[in-house]
Formats: C-alpha cells, structure tokens, sequence
C-alpha cells in the first residue's frame, strides 16, 4: 500500500470539518496533494446495457494519439518488482452527473499512453429470480449500496493498484446477471475508479490517492438520465421517473452527496469545467515526474562487472558445428538466403536444448516386440512459448517443429525512443496460462529490459516463476546478469554470450545486420497488422450486438 493511504485523510469529515476545495476559477491547488497517475480501460459511453471495461488497444483515439490500455509502468527496480504502485484516482458523483465525460478529459489531458478506467457498473452483483423481476417492473433499486460487490470490486482495485493483471465482470443490464465471459484488463500507472458509490465503503477509500466529486445540478441530471434510458435504453418515460423519484434521487441524497465531504476536489458541471480538469491535470503531471521511473543503463552495465555468470544460464556447447554456423551468421557478408538457413538450424538447437530442463518422470511402455522399455515422458500439465515480439517471433517454427500443437502466445515490446524506456503495446496469451510451463523466446537479448519486462507480465498472470525458461538466440553478459539477478528462478538459455554493449545497447561483437534489417521490416508490419485485426475484431463485436 502507498503510503498516502496512512495518513489519516480518509476518515468521514465530521460537520464542522473543512469542506474540499471547489475547482470552479481554478482554486483549491492545495487540495490535490495527492494526485498521480491512474491507468484505464476506457469504454465508450456508458450504455446499461451490459457493463464494459475492455482491454483491447486502442481503446481510446484522440486527435494527438491512440491511448493503450493494456500497458504498466515498464521499468522495475534490481530486483524485478514494481518500484510504485499505481496512482488512483477516484471519481464520484450521482447518475448522469458527468463522470465518465470528466474521466475522458483527464486522460486526453493528460497525455500518458495508458491508462485505465474502472467503472463500477461492472460490479453489480448478481440478482436472484425475485430480485430480477423487482428489476423488471423498475422496483429494484439500483442506486443503494447493496446492489454493489464492494468485497469484489476491493479486490480488484487493490490487484490493479500493485500492478497485476485482473478479470473484470460484465454485467448485462438486460439479464440483470454477468456475463460468461470475463474482461481481462492491465495494471497500469494511473488508474481512474468511476462510479456513484466511488467513496461508499472504507476499504475502497483506502485505495484512492486521489478524490473527485463531479457535482452537476439535479435538473441537468435528470434530463440526461431521460435522454440515455428513453433513447439508448429503449425504456419509457413513466418508468424512468418512476425509477428516478422512488430510488435515484432519494439514494442520491441519503448515500452520494453526503461523500462529497470526503472528496479532495469537487468539480462543478462536469466535463465542462475545463478550468478545474486542468487543474488536476497540471497536478498529476508533477506527481508523475516525480515518480517516474528511469532505467540507469550505465549502473546496470557496471553493477555486475567482474562476476561469474549465473548458474541459471545454460549455453550450448560450442561444437565446430554451432562455432561455424555462428561464423556464418555473424558475417556482414552472409547473403540473407544463408543467413536464414543457419539461423533456423541454430534456434531448432536451441529449442531442443530448452526442452531438456523441463520435468519429466519415468514411463514404462510396450514395444512391437512385446518387450517392456522404460522411457521418459513430461511431467507438467502444458508447454506453452511466449514470443516477444518483433523477433522472438522468429524461433515459433522451430518450437512448433518439436512441441506438438503447441499454445503460442506474444507480448510487443517497443522501446521509447523519447525515453529510451521499453513499452508494452500488445498482448495476448492463451487462458489458464498459469498452470504452464512457458517458453519465453527472444531472438537478442542485450540490456534484458524487454526480457524482464515479458517475465514480469508472465508472472503477473500468476506464471510460476520455475516455470519459465527464457530462450535466446545471443546474449550480453549485462542481460543475463540483469534478468537473474532480478528473476533468480527463470532458466536462461542461449547459444553464446557475448562480453559487451555498445552505446547504442547493440550487442558486441554481435550478429549480422542482416537480422536486425529483416526483423524491423518484419516487426513494422506487425504493428500495422495487429492494429488492423484488432479494428477488425471491434468492428465484428459491435456487428453481433445487431445480429
């Protein structure tokens, strides 16, 4: 837990305590003292018709850029864990007051390439066979905090907080149940928490570093609930009010405005007040510089100087026939044609060479000749390779050439070229990963950044860290000191180390160019491609909600 959360700021303000700062003219900067960044989902308007809080990127385009969601803060201290914990920030406000509308501004605004956006109108709990049908005749309230799965949504928010990777309901609205199928959403270095109940419950609270109350006139409010239940909800007017007057605006009353005390900022008419999101805005960013994280490549070359290699590290055995087909690769003069041929050879070597160290057990089996043979089989529930793109993705055929109907899943990584800092773009691993033995394939791997920031995700999907063996063509003595130091229990595998890295992090002596040219030209496609299957894929979810 950060440690904002034990300061004391959280307890109900008693009636003569200060009231929070109102950002209408740009004051109350004091007020936000505790602000950083938050990390989201962020959906498209909100529609009850089912909950949404997806992870597929691009999740949301402004005119500048495409804000991703399933990123995390990239950098992690020596010993591979999260240096902070997310920044959280927690809107509030009655129903249709504009929290959404002022969420999106602030991330706009905010300019950070992830961020997720947590709404709790995927955390309502499941309704029984009496409760549906109160909800049917619009006798079922809603807006009270029992309709909340406050145990639930803590548990997520303190998940995504840490920086784990979380499964979020989908409620649908028409059932008044969830969904089979989960949402599986990103931790990330701010994180903005949505919904009328925001600061209903105490553990919740906790969570927040920073509080907002979206204050909008009931009048405006109740205009927009008619407007978004009679024209997007297909429901009529005399239900709507009903609704309203019998449950909405007295929970409003009784349980949201009262939160307002507690906020550390109150916005007055909502995504409108530009005045006041710039101002949480301005704050954030200080908070974010303060805390940004930077990855100290020249302590990290001379930290491990002189040390013996790790004893995880397992490299082949430098035969003739590995040193000549080394040789060959290593040549700035080997034509592409031979380049690709020797690499293959190389990396099916590899490959088998990592299978050895995955567990296996004694089987006893019969042969034609009816005579008993005692072998070997693998003793784990799955193989699984995990490519880290652009050129882990090169070794997949070698793997799938010796593991039968092997599972592969990617992780892009891009290195920032403002900060020098690796990025995740994408991700998409097969389910029940966890249970898994995990090949993790990079084709170089130089300082280790991209290495270990692929390992931290295996093992924020709760991979077993003895599970994962991380497979490289070549290696820098400064990248396998880096991803043991900070992952003593991953294997490393490769062909050959070499001693040092450039300015630039290439690796010397190094490899042929030849890999690096056809690896970007290969990788750029990728990007594109993966962009446009995922448009694709938004394109067909929403043509079925038609079908």
């Amino acid at each position: 837990m950060s440690a904002v959360c034990g300061e004391g700021r959280i307890p109900a303000m008693e009636p003569g305590d200060k009231s929070p700062a109102r950002a209408a003219s740009g004051g109350g900067e004091g007020s936000l003292d505790r602000l950083l960044p938050a990390v989201n989902t962020t959906l498209s308007p909100r529609k009850r018709t089912t909950s949404q809080c997806k992870s597929e990127p691009p999740l949301l385009r402004t005119s500048k850029r495409t804000i991703y969601t399933a990123g995390r803060p990239p950098w992690y201290n020596e010993h591979g864990a999260q240096s902070k914990e997310a920044f959280v920030i927690g809107l509030c406000g009655g129903s249709a007051s504009g929290k959404t509308t002022v969420a999106r501004k602030i991330i706009e605004a905010l300019d950070v390439p992830w961020v997720v956006l947590l709404s709790m109108d995927s955390f309502y709990k499941v309704l029984s066979k009496e409760e549906q049908e109160l909800a049917a005749s619009n006798d079922y309230n809603f807006d009270h905090p029992d309709a909340f799965d406050f145990v639930l949504l803590s548990h997520t928010l303190r998940k995504l907080k840490q920086g784990k990777s979380v499964k979020i309901p989908v409620y649908d609205f028409t059932t008044h149940g969830r969904q089979k199928e989960w949402k599986i959403v990103y931790g990330a270095s701010v994180i903005i928490f949505e919904g009328i109940m925001s600061f209903g419950d105490k553990e919740l609270l906790k969570l927040l570093d920073m509080k907002i109350f979206v204050d909008t006139d009931s009048d405006i409010r109740l205009v927009r609930r008619l407007r978004r239940d009679i024209m997007e909800r297909g429901r009529d007017i005399e239900g709507v009010i009903k609704q309203y007057n019998k449950f909405v605006k007295p929970a409003f009353e009784q349980y949201i405005e009262p939160t307002m005390r507690l906020a550390d900022i109150v916005v007055p008419r909502g995504g409108g007040n530009m005045v006041a999101i710039d101002l949480i805005v301005q704050h954030v960013h200080s908070q974010l510089e303060e805390r940004k994280l930077r990855w100290d490549m020249a302590a990290l070359a001379s930290a491990h100087q002189a040390q013996p290699l790790p004893q995880t590290l397992s490299v082949l055995e430098n035969t003739p026939q590995v040193r000549g087909m080394h040789t060959i690769i290593r040549n700035k003069d080997t034509n592409r044609d031979e380049f690709i041929f020797y690499s293959k050879r190389l990396m099916r070597l590899l490959i088998e060479r990592a299978l050895s160290f995955l567990p296996s057990q004694v089987r006893v089996v019969q042969t034609p000749q009816g005579q008993d043979y005692e072998g070997r089989t693998f003793h784990g529930k799955r193989i699984t390779g995990v490519s880290i793109l652009r050129a882990g993705e090169t070794m997949e055929p070698a793997l799938r050439a010796v593991c039968k109907d092997v599972r592969i899943g990617k992780i892009l990584i891009q290195t920032n070229q403002d900060t020098g800092e690796p990025e995740l773009h994408y991700l998409r691993l097969p389910k029940d990963i966890s249970e898994d033995h995990v090949i993790l394939m990079d084709c170089t791997v130089s300082t280790g950044a991209a290495a270990m920031m692929a390992v931290r995700v295996l093992l924020d999907h709760d991979v077993q860290e003895d599970k994962i063996l991380l497979v490289s063509l070549l290696m820098a003595e400064m990248g396998v000191h880096s991803v043991a130091y900070a992952f003593p229990q991953v294997k490393i595998i490769t062909t050959a180390v070499d001693k040092k890295v450039n300015d630039l992090f290439h690796i010397i002596p190094g490899i042929g160019k030849q890999l690096d040219s056809d690896l970007t030209i290969r990788g750029s496609n990728k990007i594109f491609f993966i962009q446009l299957c995922e448009k694709i894929k938004r394109s067909l979810q929403f043509l079925n909600q038609f079908l």
